[in-house]
């Protein structure tokens, strides 16, 4: 017996996968693109990890299942932008090819249904670590892998415990100082970007923290990522843009539960609604 017919949005935006890496949580992405649709799909950057690719090729069945659930939707008529980024900036090279249906870009700009031009980009070039101390960006990457390693063996005692899923790194970005002023930062010379770029706004990701800010006359909209806390921003048909939260359960849990199970979502001020 088929399911449910999948939450139809006039535009789906989607960042930092990492395809590629052991953190990524394709199969929670597979049941997300399962169960959601849109007429556009912008791909917002790090959608495959190219950095670990090159240290350590992991490529397991599900990476390749993301891949191909995309390009399905692409076939049956979904417009699908890839936006490059620093992990997958092998991509940029390719800009205006397409693969499959999918077209690549450095940077693109959607106009929204109530007439709003925003800028989409991953924000990777305005991150001065990534482009002006590469080998301290490469070093944090591993600090990452670290940080990781332990959102996985936390997971795994909290699953042992029976506790829903909770992302340790998430927790610590949001808890120490430095990280905390990074995000506002980036927050803030984005939103400078925008206006430098005559838009009404900015959608990108980088930074796995997913926002929905106002800063002035620019609207902040960050798509957050699918290594800690598993989130996509839609676009509704009025042009409203919402957070999706995508929580789950991991299938070794109950036989009888072998889906994902949606949470909440985030409206524009940041209040958690319960999820349709």
């Amino acid at each position: 017996m088929s399911g449910p017919e999948p939450r139809t949005f006039r535009t789906m935006f989607i960042s930092d996968v990492h395809l590629g890496s052991k953190a990524a949580k394709a199969d929670f992405l597979i049941d997300f693109l399962r169960h959601h649709d849109a007429d556009t799909i912008y791909l917002v950057g790090d959608i495959v990890d190219g950095w670990r690719l090159r240290r350590n090729w992991h490529w397991p069945q599900s990476h390749n299942d993301v891949v191909q659930k995309l390009l399905r939707k692409a076939r049956k008529g979904a417009s699908i932008t890839y936006i490059a980024g620093n992990h997958d900036e092998f991509a940029r090279q390719f800009q205006g090819v397409h693969f499959g249906g999918i077209v690549v870009a450095d940077r693109a700009i959607h106009e929204t249904a109530d007439g709003r031009r925003l800028l989409v980009i991953h924000g990777d070039q305005f991150d001065t670590v990534v482009h002006n101390q590469r080998w301290l960006a490469y070093l944090g990457d591993h600090a990452y892998d670290a940080a990781m390693l332990i959102n996985r063996v936390v997971t795994k005692l909290r699953h042992l415990l029976g506790l829903p899923y909770w992302s340790f790194s998430s927790w610590a970005k949001v808890k120490v100082k430095k990280a905390v002023n990074f995000i506002g930062s980036f927050q803030t010379v984005l939103s400078e970007e925008a206006r430098r770029s005559h838009v009404d706004g900015v959608i990108c990701g980088h930074i796995h923290h997913a926002a929905i800010e106002t800063y002035g006359d620019v609207q902040y909209i960050n798509t957050g990522d699918w290594v800690e806390s598993c989130t996509a921003v839609v676009e509704h048909c009025d042009g409203r843009m919402e957070i999706l939260t995508w929580a789950h359960v991991l299938p070794e849990v109950s036989a009888s539960k072998d889906t994902l199970v949606p949470v909440d979502i985030v409206d524009l001020k940041g209040r958690a609604v319960k999820a349709a």
